[in-house]
């Protein structure tokens, strides 16, 4: 319903399933969701309030925003003295810089799932694109970046038990 932006209804009839156990399935979901492991997340973006609304969301599903980066630099130091578990990112900073430059810095000292929230998502399509890397286009719905997140953690925790296991 998050990502495909189906109905409650729509995805009950897809699923062949009665819309009131859809709706069920769909709470316990976002139950399981809120409960994942919290972590800490820098936010790169810009505008101001574009920024608020990602940090609330963050704070809604039980993270902490470690910090809100306005441009390149900002971001490359909160960074190296905050060691975020997750990074959203803005590709477009303005007179700030690159998202896209900023996250490349960041990982280039630290293994971090990265969230590009933008307006251009095909500044991504130049085959350069550092990974992970996930992609959330603006405008943006909140469940659609609350699915993202959860996804991105989700896949970063089975990458470090598939290497400890290695």
């Amino acid at each position: 319903t998050a990502l495909e932006g189906f109905a409650v209804d729509a995805a009950a009839s897809v699923m062949r399933i009665a819309p009131a156990e859809a709706a069920a399935l769909l709470e316990k979901a976002w139950s399981e969701v809120n409960r994942q492991l919290a972590t800490s997340v820098l936010v790169i973006e810009d505008e101001s309030v574009i920024a608020i609304d990602i940090a609330s969301i963050v704070r809604e599903l039980g993270h902490s925003v470690v910090g809100i980066a306005g441009s390149e630099r900002e971001a490359v130091a909160l960074a190296k003295a905050k060691k975020p578990g997750l990074v959203l990112a803005d590709i477009n900073l303005g007179a700030g810089g690159s998202g896209i430059d900023a996250v490349s810095k960041i990982l280039q000292t630290m293994t971090v799932p990265v969230i590009f929230v933008t307006a251009f998502p095909e500044r991504l399509l130049t085959g350069e694109r550092p990974e992970p890397t996930y992609l959330v286009t603006k405008p943006f719905e909140p469940d659609t970046l609350k699915a993202t997140i959860s996804q991105a953690l989700s896949n970063a925790s089975e990458g470090d038990l598939e290497r400890r296991s290695a």
